[in-house]
């Protein structure tokens, strides 16, 4: 076989890129740099035969505008957030000593960037972003911005062209990390679809020739030619039945309507001999002249057994769940407990319904329970039903028939519950999905087959449904925001997943393994286990409320800025509170819980389980006994958190180990 063809299409300076980049894939493919944009590539593509070029890699609006109008797959090369920062770097060095960060812009294609936006607040930086949808609008966008004082502009290939025509400083936003992701992206994505279209022409070929039955009709409908798996399906043998008409033999077929129209009619459904059967008509031309019919005919078990073997066997890599039940990592009572009854669940086709703060992992929950289920073999589909507008969402879990509305795809478009068919659907944010839609989705839940817009009839459909959400979805119900059958439709099986804050004694263990990941993406050399032993006392002390997420996405933060650093002794604790303020914060004293307390004294527990106050049933506290007490809760939460380790409390706490110890004697 010949290497795949990859069209590197990019401008200015993304083809620069491109050139230093493009030698290093010779072996791999063969990469074609494209220095045209928009129309232009479209066209040139037009004068090349089908099937010449197997992907193309493009940025920003130029990838956008591509990957509308192409078939082909189009790798957009993306922005990560390194690129981001080492960009504003290079614009910080290009502005004279003297001025602000007000004069550097940092310009994004349709949507701000949401890591930097997080960085930005982090390190108060005094940067503006904005967005262009089009060349015309960014060669507006560079000219107000130049009027308003800019000094230095951070964006895409076409930004820095028109940044560096204004007479401006242009700061090139992508890395060559980022296009060489997307060339293995392509490169992979060439690959799949070559072993998809020979595996789809070989199940073509054994349906036609082996598996089905057919016949060939002439103009007056009689049989011309027909195979054996024709014949017993009819009940003759195949000699009997040619010369005779296939409306004699088998009416059910009724091939009339084909041959007075040469039109198609493919896929109906005819009962015969006791069974249900798929059936084709298709009109055979000669040179645009009508001469006959083919009928194909298959029982529809076969295509059922097809259907899910397609389903199991060529899943593309997005219908895959990544995670197991064992990737959620925690030793923690609540954590164990999860496992175990979400081991319990995935036994069963019952819907789930997870509930969870953000960042503390319900998708992989669901991914996890997929995995332990029968139904791993099949799709698993994740949508968010607040990442999309009413109708768009519409669209994407229920599909649309060609022509159901303006811009619908030709052909039309299975929905996502038709792509999770023998799979799992995970309904992300199920709280902030419309009213309208919750009728539609009861409908699905109750009776199993999913109604394409602009169709009009359903399609069955075997899907697992785990929602999630954030919200109190009782507390919804109650305010009319959402359809109480559907709570109860949904509610079947509940989990509740706890915040981090909930589960400290996991720390020790979620720590070392984000470190470890985010120190080798970011080159860097020193110990994960040193590293780990100045953060934990400053982690333990902080409450978490982005959970999870934001305790990968912080480490990550460290690992990038400390990436240099080789003993991580050297880095200090008002190094670290320096990178993340949030760490240098003080949480809120601990909840107090009168009902605790045993004898007049504090009862700690490991974790975060809330520590007692101490407060005689019969004579309130003072203000000096209560501050004392809260200070004492504090001490014996830090102590849980760090386990037990009386050097990283003091640390932790800002005391020496003589103050840690009389404090615990007075107690």
């Amino acid at each position: 076989m010949r290497k795949p063809v990859i069209w590197a299409v990019g401008i200015s300076k993304l083809g620069e890129l491109y050139r230093d980049i493009v030698p290093d894939y010779a072996a791999q493919a063969d990469v074609h740099i494209v220095d045209k944009g928009y129309e232009a590539v479209i066209e040139a593509l037009e004068r090349l035969p089908a099937g010449s070029v197997d992907g193309i890699v493009a940025a920003g609006s130029n990838g956008d505008f591509l990957r509308e109008r192409l078939a082909l797959p189009v790798v957009l090369v993306k922005v990560t957030g390194s690129d981001v920062m080492h960009a504003l770097a290079r614009a910080r060095r290009a502005l004279p000593a003297s001025s602000p960060d007000s004069r550097i812009a940092l310009v994004s294609y349709a949507r701000p960037a949401a890591e930097f936006e997080r960085f930005k607040s982090a390190f108060h930086l005094d940067i503006a972003q904005h967005t262009y949808v089009d060349a015309q609008n960014a060669e507006d966008l560079v000219h107000r911005l130049r009027d308003d004082g800019m000094a230095v502009i951070v964006g895409p290939g076409l930004v820095t062209q028109l940044t560096e025509r204004a007479g401006l400083t242009g700061i090139f936003l992508y890395s060559q990390d980022s296009v060489r992701a997307a060339f293995d992206t392509a490169l992979e994505v060439a690959r799949l679809g070559r072993i998809e279209a020979q595996r789809r022409e070989r199940l073509d070929t054994v349906l036609r020739h082996l598996h089905e039955g057919v016949a060939a009709v002439d103009l007056n409908g009689r049989i011309e030619a027909i195979n054996a798996s024709m014949a017993g399906i009819l009940g003759v043998t195949a000699v009997d039945a040619v010369g005779r008409t296939l409306d004699t033999i088998a009416p059910a077929l009724d091939i009339a309507r084909t041959l007075e129209s040469a039109s198609a009619e493919l896929e109906a459904i005819v009962s015969m001999a006791g069974k249900t059967w798929v059936i084709n008509r298709i009109p055979l031309l000669d040179q645009g002249t009508l001469t006959g019919a083919l009928v194909t005919c298959q029982d529809s078990q076969s295509f059922a057994r097809v259907d899910r073997s397609l389903r199991s066997r060529h899943r593309p890599r997005h219908l895959v769940a990544r995670y197991r039940l064992d990737d959620l990592i925690g030793d923690s009572a609540a954590m164990t407990q999860v496992r175990a009854l979400a081991r319990r669940y995935a036994q069963t086709d019952s819907t789930v319904l997870v509930h969870g703060e953000s960042g503390t992992g319900k998708e992989l929950l669901a991914q996890g329970i997929h995995n332990a289920s029968r139904r791993r073999d099949y799709p698993f589909v994740a949508i968010n039903c607040a990442a999309f507008p009413e109708t768009l969402l519409e669209s994407e879990l229920f599909g649309y028939e060609d022509g159901a509305f303006s811009g619908a795809r030709r052909g039309g478009k299975a929905g996502l519950f038709e792509t999770a068919h023998n799979g799992t659907i995970f309904l992300d944010e199920i709280g902030e999905m419309p009213m309208p839609l919750q009728t539609r989705l009861l409908r699905v839940l109750q009776e199993r087959e999913v109604l394409r817009l602009g169709a009009n009839e359903p399609v069955p459909c075997d899907v697992r449904v785990v929602a999630a959400t954030h919200r109190d979805l009782r507390q919804q119900v109650a305010a009319g925001l959402f359809r109480e059958d559907l709570y109860y439709r949904l509610n079947i099986l509940r989990m509740v997943l706890p915040p981090l804050r909930e589960r400290m004694d996991d720390l020790p263990r979620l720590t070392p393994l984000f470190l470890e990941r985010a120190l080798a993406r970011a080159g860097a050399r020193m110990s994960v286990d040193a590293l780990q032993a100045s953060l934990l006392p400053l982690l333990a002390s902080y409450r978490w409320p982005g959970n999870v997420r934001e305790l990968e996405n912080l480490l990550e933060r460290i690992a990038v800025v400390c990436a240099d650093v080789v003993d991580a002794r050297e880095i200090s604790r008002a190094r670290l509170v320096e990178i993340a303020p949030e760490l240098g914060t003080t949480p809120p004293p601990p909840a107090f819980d009168v009902s605790k307390t045993n004898g007049g004294r504090i009862n700690g527990t490991t974790g975060t389980t809330s520590v007692a106050a101490v407060e005689a049933p019969d004579a309130p506290m003072t203000g000096r006994e209560r501050r004392a007490a809260e200070e004492l809760a504090r001490i014996h939460s830090t102590l849980a958190a760090c386990g037990g380790d009386r050097n990283a409390a003091c640390e932790a706490l800002g005391i020496s180990r003589s103050t840690l110890w009389r404090k615990l004697r007075a107690e």
